[in-house]
């Protein structure tokens, strides 16, 4: 009986509970879509051939590859100067600037002043807020 008062905690693996937990709740929820909706999926063929399409593929392919080159160098980049947060700084600045002049409808002069801008201001406010108010580290 005594042991059902004890709680022992295996700091190697505890941090992987939840998210086993909502892998498992995802993954049961998935299956129960595809079967629930089976036949609407399977007909689904023609509906995403015509998305893709029709799809603005610049900015679709241009999204990913900036967003993967942006979390692969942010790390290596933050080596460079640990516990900083330059590695975040200094790969977002350039990752809002690339996003946004992808999203840009017209690349004015104005609009790409104040894309710089908030290129360079956003990335350095969150900064600041994580450094000097959380005392967070970033990458």
């Amino acid at each position: 009986m005594g042991d059902f008062t004890r709680v022992t905690i295996d700091f190697q693996t505890s941090h992987l509970v939840f998210p086993t937990l909502i892998g498992g709740i995802l993954l049961a929820l998935g299956i129960a879509i595809l079967v629930t909706h089976r036949q609407a999926i399977a007909g689904a063929g023609r509906y995403w051939s015509q998305t893709l399409a029709a799809m603005d593929k610049p900015r679709f392919f241009g999204t990913i590859v900036v967003t993967l080159v942006y979390f692969l160098l942010m790390v290596p980049v933050g080596d460079i100067w640990p516990n900083t947060g330059m590695g975040f700084l200094i790969c977002s600045i350039p990752f809002v600037a690339l996003s946004g002049l992808l999203y840009l409808q017209e690349r004015t002069k104005s609009a790409v002043t104040a894309l710089a801008v908030v290129a360079v201001a956003a990335p350095l406010l969150v900064w600041w807020v994580f450094a000097h108010v959380f005392f967070l580290t970033l990458p």
